[in-house]
């Protein structure tokens, strides 16, 4: 029988420098099972510079916005550029996924952190045809009142922050959303279903390039799995014409995160997560689809047990909370629960008087114990909508 005591050669990976240390050789994950089931001997333990990179890959099927599945092949990478002790563990996630048809896309998401932690890079690369429901603005039309758009999509971005002190960063980014040939598959039109006038019309196609102020405190030692610490994230955007938007317009977001420890034993979880971000454009000519809406905030995690863009707004507040624990003591296993909730400003919504409940509960399989990689499933649920989730690494 593999048990995770095999494989003790790897060096504390300290989740919280200043406070934990996870033993991962008492730990058990998906690839401790494959060196057993087929008899590979573990290789010689790295140094603490930890230069080795953990890759975890996880093909699936899924359900996606519009109806139908799409192929989907997860990778996460990572990595330390430094000592393991003063350097936190830096991140490379590639999704790439495919319907064979109408739905394709090609997204890279980095967050990197070099030698003894004195700047992060973080970086949001996609090019995607991604067909999807729009239901207009805040409460306007009822959850079968929907309309498929389809569009082509290039976001670039990429931010570089100098730390200032401690957990606290400061630094400038340039960020580009180019939406092309936007169009209703629908007999009506976004304009009509909408009446929003601005990047609404078929086969519109638009620009927004900008610079922007970005601020993070962050105290996680590994964000791929937070065993402990906060985060928090401040971006003001703005988007001149004479960068090349297509119209002037700016936003703001703000975000908040806290995961708080049950349990002194560094090497079990045992973990309730909670965070909620404020997100808000300014100046009337924003295009619709770069208005605040659920799902579409920076990492794509927001709500679970909601379909993608249910709520789209001029402001959005989210906030959620997550309970995490292991099912066994080695860590193979795990669950969650969680609840979110959703307010947006728009016809027939006020923000912060009405709310868009959601909830539900997950499975954690352990993929890869040394970058802390888990497979989630989740399944989540709301009034008019229910479905299963399924990614590599946690939700946030």
């Amino acid at each position: 029988m593999c048990h995770g005591d095999l494989f003790a050669q790897r060096p504390v990976n300290e989740i919280e420098v200043t406070k934990f240390s996870v033993d991962t050789s008492k730990q058990l994950d998906l690839i401790d099972l494959g060196k057993c089931l087929f008899e590979i001997k573990p290789p010689a333990a790295v140094d603490s510079t930890g230069q080795k990179i953990y890759f975890s890959i996880l093909p699936f099927s899924q359900n996606v916005p519009g109806g139908g599945h799409a192929l989907i092949t997860s990778t996460t990478a990572g990595f330390y550029l430094g000592d393991r002790k003063t350097t936190y563990i830096s991140r490379i996630n590639f999704t790439p996924y495919t319907n064979f048809g109408k739905r394709i896309g090609i997204p890279i998401r980095s967050y990197i952190w070099l030698k003894e932690n004195t700047w992060v890079i973080d970086g949001d690369i996609r090019l995607l045809k991604y067909p999807h429901e729009t239901w207009g603005l805040g409460r306007e039309h009822r959850a079968d009142e929907k309309i498929m758009l389809d569009y082509t999509y290039l976001r670039f971005y990429q931010h570089a922050l100098k730390r200032i002190k401690g957990g606290f960063f400061m630094g400038l980014g340039y960020d580009l959303d180019y939406r092309m040939g936007l169009r209703s598959e629908s007999e009506t039109s976004l304009a009509d279903f909408t009446s929003y006038p601005y990047g609404t019309e078929n086969n519109d196609s638009y620009i927004s390039s900008g610079l922007s102020v970005n601020m993070i405190y962050d105290t996680r030692a590994n964000s791929i799995n937070a065993w402990d610490g906060n985060y928090a994230n401040l971006q003001f955007r703005v988007n001149p014409e004479f960068m090349g938007s297509t119209q002037s317009w700016q936003s703001l977001f703000v975000e908040m995160r806290r995961y708080h420890r049950l349990t002194d034993n560094p090497n079990r979880q045992n973990m309730i997560a909670v965070r909620n971000f404020f997100w808000s454009v300014f100046g009337s000519r924003a295009p619709y689809m770069e208005l605040p809406n659920l799902g579409w905030d920076p990492y794509n995690s927001s709500g679970r047990g909601l379909p993608l863009s249910r709520y789209r707004g001029k402001s959005l507040y989210y906030m959620e909370g997550e309970y995490r624990r292991d099912i066994t003591a080695n860590g193979f296993l795990g669950f969650v629960v969680f609840t979110n909730m959703t307010t947006v400003s728009g016809p027939g919504s006020k923000l912060f008087l009405n709310w868009n409940i959601g909830a539900g509960a997950g499975a954690r399989i352990k993929f890869n114990k040394k970058s802390g990689t888990n497979i989630a499933i989740d399944y989540g649920f709301s009034k008019h909508h229910r479905g299963v989730h399924l990614s590599l690494g946690e939700v946030f």
